[in-house]
């Protein structure tokens, strides 16, 4: 029998570390989206927590006290994206830091004529290239509304998107994927929700209709996946957790090559469960 240094590292932490029973259960019932995960399942999502936390510092901002029940409510929906991958999908950084609600993100971009402006808006959430994950604990907490907005999970796709380098919407696949099929599927369904995003909103601003814009489309997915392919992953991981039978009736081949991605079929958790 072969010894292996990190599983017997990993089962060291799980025998010394553990989530108490009852905010395990607390952070369960929280957690709209873990609906329908086997019994097999929820033991293998409590294991990934722990060594997650174990291995990610989390830390408050502007005054925030991080609790443990906070702890567990970030890590489970940061974990249930790789619940069939494994933890070496988050390495190569360790900080989370969490404001109580949204911060102000200062960026810098050029114009059509090439000058370059300073910007600054506030956001809920953000992931940097090698560095930490900033979440808003306010957006963070917002779980279960059946909206598909889910802070956490979007930030993390960010982190599996960017293991390539910067974010572009295409991670790293598994073998057996193709490459091709995935650029083709999400091509197609990225250019199309664009112009149905700019349909609506023109047709808002013709008829002078106030809004916050949320004009659901006819899938009801955030508009926000239209800004750029890396934001229609990560919008789309959101729906594909939060509401897959949305994604998987109005974008069937994203669904597939998402659970091909993810190597779960939360679809098929929700109408079994």
């Amino acid at each position: 029998m072969s010894w292996n240094f990190k599983d017997w590292y990993r089962h060291r932490i799980l025998e010394n570390e553990s989530i108490p029973d009852d905010l395990w259960k607390k952070t369960l019932a929280q957690l709209g989206f873990l609906r329908g995960l086997s019994p097999i399942e929820l033991k293998r999502l409590r294991e990934c927590v722990t060594l997650f936390l174990h291995a990610k510092q989390i830390s408050g901002a502007h005054g925030l006290i991080v609790t443990e029940e906070m702890h567990v409510v970030i890590a489970a929906q940061a974990c249930i994206l790789i619940l069939n991958l494994d933890l070496d999908y988050y390495d190569g950084w360790v900080e989370i830091i969490v404001y109580p609600g949204e911060f102000i993100r200062d960026y810098e971009y050029a114009d059509e004529a090439g000058v370059v402006h300073h910007a600054s808006e506030p956001v809920s959430g953000e992931s940097w290239l090698g560095g930490p994950v900033i979440l808003s604990w306010e957006d963070a907490a917002a779980v279960g509304a059946g909206v598909g907005y889910n802070v956490v999970i979007h930030e993390f796709a960010h982190k599996l998107d960017m293991l390539n380098g910067d974010a572009n919407g295409s991670p790293p696949l598994h073998a057996g994927m193709s490459q091709q099929a995935w650029s083709e599927v999400f091509s197609k369904a990225y250019a199309d929700f664009c112009v149905e995003v700019d349909a609506v909103e023109a047709m808002i601003i013709d008829s002078h209709i106030e809004h916050d814009i949320d004009p659901g489309l006819g899938s009801y997915i955030d508009p926000y996946a239209a800004e750029s392919p890396a934001e229609f992953f990560a919008v789309m991981s959101e729906a594909f957790f939060e509401m897959p039978l949305v994604v998987k009736i109005h974008f069937s081949a994203v669904y597939e090559q998402l659970a091909l991605f993810y190597r779960q079929d939360p679809a098929q958790r929700w109408i079994e469960s």
